[in-house]
C-alpha cells in the first residue's frame, strides 16, 4: 500500500481537566475510525511531557481520498463539534510522504 498523506496536529486544551475530557471524547471517535476507516493507517493520540494541557494527534492516510472520506465521517464531524470545548488553540501540518517503513 502506497502510503501517502498525514498530519500532525498540536492541540492547546484549556486545562488539565479539559485534556482528560478531551481523551475521553478522542477515545470514543477512535471507536468509529477502527471500525469504519480501512484508509485511515495511524490516528494516534499523544500527551506531552511536562505539558499536561498539550496533546500531538498523528495521523496517516492510505491517500488524500481517505482522508477527505474520514473527514465526512459521522464520529469525526462529531469529534471536531465537541473538540470546541476543550481545545484553546489547534496547530495542524499537513505531510507528504517520501519515504520510510510503513
Amino acid at each position: 500500500m502506497a502510503v501517502g498523506y498525514g498530519l500532525v496536529v498540536r492541540f492547546t486544551l484549556r486545562s488539565e481537566e479539559a485534556a482528560g475530557a478531551f481523551d475521553e471524547l478522542v477515545s470514543r471517535t477512535l471507536e468509529g475510525i477502527r471500525r469504519d476507516e480501512p484508509g485511515t493507517v495511524v490516528y494516534a493520540n499523544h500527551r506531552v511531557p511536562d505539558e499536561p494541557a498539550v496533546r500531538v494527534f498523528y495521523e496517516l492516510y492510505a491517500d488524500r481520498a481517505a482522508f477527505e472520506a474520514h473527514e465526512r465521517q459521522p464520529h469525526v464531524r462529531h469529534f471536531l463539534e465537541e473538540r470546541q470545548k476543550f481545545v484553546a488553540r489547534a496547530d495542524v501540518t499537513f505531510l507528504e510522504h517520501i519515504d520510510g517503513k510503513v
